[in-house]
């Protein structure tokens, strides 16, 4: 991460539109900031020479050259040799096996096919800053570290995440409360929010830590035990 833990993003997309509604997307989310959109794999490449960015959302359909050409610049022996390794998200409407064969093999954190709602971007790079703050922290990893972060990177597929008895529509209801509050929430608060009950209520926010999307803290007053508090991690 870099300034002050911000992680900065170049958005690489030849259709402007849709460049502009990733970079919106990006902008309006905590601890991420878009240093610049590019439409070509020149200025694709250009951007990265400029700004360094920690992250970069790669269409793989540029006019210019493919965006996996792209992804080898930015992941291949040369990049590493200098220091200068830049995580890849792809963002494409390619299906090709060996597309994403290469693009995993050559680095990508992700692959990311359209069309798809952009919740679904969001919940990817809350991830991936998630994994960030993981290795922040991390001295030497274990077993069960490396395979969190990877679990975070590259999740389950979305029809078995949950545990049993959670639902998606409410586990979004709960992430949506976190993210929009802005500070951290009891258990309680979240229920009174959404109308569920207390310990249902609970059960998601523990869901929701334990994927590295929110933040357990614990409250201490002047007698009893401690309160739960809730915040959203990204």
């Amino acid at each position: 991460m870099s300034r002050r833990g911000t992680i900065s993003v170049l958005v690489v997309d030849d259709d402007v539109r849709v460049a502009q509604n990733h970079r919106e997307l990006v902008d309006s989310m905590s601890g991420f900031s878009v240093v610049a959109a590019a439409h070509t794999a020149g200025e694709a490449l250009a951007a990265v020479r400029k700004h360094g960015p920690d992250l970069v959302l790669l269409d793989l359909f540029l006019p210019d050259a493919s965006g996996l050409d792209v992804l080898n610049e930015l992941r291949g022996p040369q990049a590493e040799a200098q220091g200068g390794l830049v995580d890849v998200l792809v963002i494409t409407a390619l299906r090709n096996v060996e597309h994403v064969r290469t693009a995993l093999h050559s680095g990508a954190v992700y692959y990311l096919l359209k069309p798809f709602p952009l919740s679904v971007l969001r919940e990817q790079l809350e991830r991936y800053a998630a994994a960030q703050r993981k290795m922040t922290q991390m001295g030497t990893a274990t077993q069960d570290d490396v395979d969190g972060l990877l679990g975070l990177l590259r999740p389950r597929g979305r029809s078995q995440p949950l545990p049993k008895g959670l639902t998606s529509a409410t586990a979004d209801l709960v992430a949506e409360t976190l993210r929009e509050a802005g500070t951290d929430l009891s258990a309680a608060e979240v229920s009174a929010r959404i109308g569920v009950a207390r310990v249902t209520a609970r059960r998601y926010l523990e869901h929701h830590c334990a994927e590295g999307r929110a933040q357990l803290q614990m409250r201490y007053g002047s007698a009893g035990r401690p309160e739960h508090r809730y915040r959203w991690a990204a």
